[in-house]
């Protein structure tokens, strides 16, 4: 009975190996979106991102794209575009909204040379083309089947360690998921970003007549 239990551990523990080596390997096959880590600690980073462009659409938070998303989004890089372009998988998934509501905007990021080339416009409805507008965000890094009770539990983390750090954040938070949906939540990649408020930004919040000293 001993033997038999622990052959049965080392099976689970060579298919996990196996499976986060695979994750690892499929994970470096596509091109991410470029980013520059300015601090990090431990599972949370703030993080400088470029401009990027989205390929969009609307999604149900906890369907993990069942819903039909991913499949709109994925025939538009299919050549469901008005220039039947295939264009490149990429990661993350971005999922932009109220993370605790059912309805979030899902997108994948183009690769730069499309970009830089002109995205195309795609064919049909529920789908648009957007940009994200770069800039520095909070972001903590986690794992697990990512849906809306997850999401809204690290976005207060990813919150609480701000105020220590006297960091303001946007309302809105996006989530990014970087692995296929038959991944075992032990070893998917997800992240909550929340976007940093600037001077500027932080000025106008101000009441008149404010100042800063």
């Amino acid at each position: 009975m001993k033997k038999k239990m622990i052959y049965s551990v080392a099976v689970v523990g060579v298919f996990l190996l196996g499976t986060l080596a695979w994750n690892l390997t499929a994970r470096a096959g596509y091109e991410s979106a470029e980013y520059k880590v300015i601090e990090s600690d431990k599972n949370i980073e703030i993080r400088e991102y470029p401009d990027l462009m989205l390929v969009a659409t609307d999604s149900k938070m906890d369907a993990q794209g069942n819903d039909g998303s991913f499949m709109r989004l994925f025939r538009y890089i299919s050549g469901a575009n008005e220039a039947d372009q295939k264009i490149s998988m990429t990661t993350p998934v971005f999922m932009e909204g109220d993370l605790g509501e059912p309805e979030v905007s899902m997108g994948f990021v183009m690769p730069k040379e499309v970009a830089d080339e002109g995205v195309p416009e795609p064919k049909g409805g529920g789908v648009k083309i957007r940009k994200r507008k770069g800039g520095r965000f909070a972001v903590i890094r986690f794992a697990g089947r990512l849906d809306r009770k997850l999401a809204k539990q690290q976005e207060a983390k990813l919150r609480e360690w701000m105020e220590s750090r006297g960091l303001e954040g946007e309302q809105t938070v996006e989530a990014a998921g970087y692995d296929p949906p038959f991944t075992p939540g032990l070893l998917r990649r997800n992240e909550v970003l929340i976007r940093l408020k600037d001077k500027e930004s932080k000025a106008e919040d101000r009441p008149a007549g404010a100042n800063g000293g």
